[in-house]
């Protein structure tokens, strides 16, 4: 158990609810099915013991599967059926946010060794703050549910990248490791999304209810009308099946509804 063990024990608790039938909301907010939810799990889970080899690179640099391209794939899935153009700059925006400040908060409290940056305020483990702090600070950017896993897995990933470049700056030695996505990196990034959707789903939808629904002002007279009554959308064309994909995929239209803000 040296190896991820806490963003294994999260994405297989994950894989277990919507095995369950638990997380068809969420998914369906993020325009995912179940299976493919368990086949991207899967994914990262046998990916997260694949790490590729960076040529040319002066110290000994990899990139891992699961914790980096695999989450890289899914967001740029997730940013193709955006809702909006202005999600797509939510998304953009709040990962680079959620990089550079996750980055600097790092440098703070890093416990200084010879070749990271020297770090004074360790107040709690970086496991647990970093994935806190980029996971609000994508729900805050990104909003819905979509743009805020993207911000908060594609900005956690930036903070390895960042470490990259300064570690090449500073003349890293060829006998250094550095692993992108990998290691502490892997948790964190999975921790950040699931935080950030969590956010999400629970405070926006209470700020939501409390507010007295979706706001309607400005929006076109069509997605008024699938707001406040999104059954319309379940029967706006020919259905020839009525089983359980059929209806999660109508209800998915009626998510990016709500989603377009």
């Amino acid at each position: 158990m040296d190896q991820y063990p806490l963003g294994i024990i999260v994405l297989l608790i994950a894989s277990v609810l919507i095995y369950l039938g638990l997380a068809h909301r969420v998914l369906d907010r993020m325009r995912l099915t179940d299976r493919g939810a368990l086949v991207v799990i899967g994914a990262i889970l046998v990916g997260s013991f694949i790490d590729i080899p960076l040529p040319f690179i002066p110290f000994d640099t990899s990139v891992n599967v699961g914790g980096a391209l695999v989450p890289i794939g899914l967001a740029f899935y997730l940013l193709y059926r955006a809702g909006s153009r202005k999600e797509w700059v939510r998304a953009l925006l709040g990962a680079g946010a959620t990089g550079v400040i996750v980055y600097v908060i790092g440098s703070l409290i890093n416990s200084g060794a010879t070749m990271e940056p020297a770090g004074r305020y360790a107040v709690i483990d970086a496991i647990y703050l970093y994935p806190l702090v980029g996971g609000l600070t994508a729900y805050l950017i990104g909003r819905s549910r979509r743009a805020a896993f993207i911000a908060a897995t594609l900005g956690v990933l930036l903070v390895d990248v960042f470490q990259f470049v300064w570690l090449f700056n500073q003349g890293a030695p060829a006998n250094y490791a550095m692993m992108i996505g990998g290691a502490g990196a892997f948790d964190t990034i999975v921790l950040a999304g699931i935080v950030a959707v969590l956010l999400a789903e629970v405070l926006g939808e209470s700020l939501e209810r409390l507010s007295g629904g979706p706001r309607t002002d400005g929006r076109p007279p069509e997605l008024v009308k699938g707001l406040k009554k999104p059954e319309v959308n379940r029967t706006d064309a020919p259905v020839k099946k009525t089983g359980p994909e059929t209806i999660r995929h109508n209800q998915g239209k009626v998510a990016d509804v709500h989603e377009e803000d």
